[in-house]
């Protein structure tokens, strides 16, 4: 994958790449919306711990598909409040810390999801170069 960072237009706010080009033929992985939800049941109260646990689950996803961090060319995450910005970019930047070619990312704020605990929610897209890789 290669990141796309066009000159005439300002750098990210944060840790990602304005676009990223897929190779062709790539093989690609789409996760659902993850959510802060441990395999017991639990919801943490914070964002940060919360996105921690998305995180978590989308590594699930993406070695059950043969793929990890690295091959994850697209997030989009949704947090309930600008107060909980600072959590859920805290645990995506640790997240992606090892990750060379920074995914795009879009960050919205919503209104709420299925149940009121949840303020987090993150899904991604990621690609696989196979032999090209």
């Amino acid at each position: 994958m290669k990141s796309l960072s066009p000159a005439g237009i300002p750098p990210p706010f944060a840790r990602y790449s304005h676009g990223v080009e897929v190779p062709a033929g790539a093989r690609l992985v789409r996760t659902s919306g993850q959510l802060g939800l441990d395999a017991d049941g639990t919801t943490p109260e914070d964002a940060e711990a919360q996105a921690r646990l998305c995180f978590a689950n989308i590594d699930a996803i993406l070695r059950s598909g043969g793929m990890g961090r690295a091959q994850i060319c697209h997030l989009s995450a949704y947090v309930t409040d600008r107060v909980h910005m600072a959590g859920y970019m805290a645990a995506r930047d640790a997240y992606l810390a090892e990750v060379t070619v920074l995914p795009s990312s879009t960050l919205m704020i919503v209104s709420g999801f299925t149940r009121p605990e949840f303020v987090v929610e993150v899904e991604v897209w990621a690609a696989d170069q196979g032999a090209s890789e």
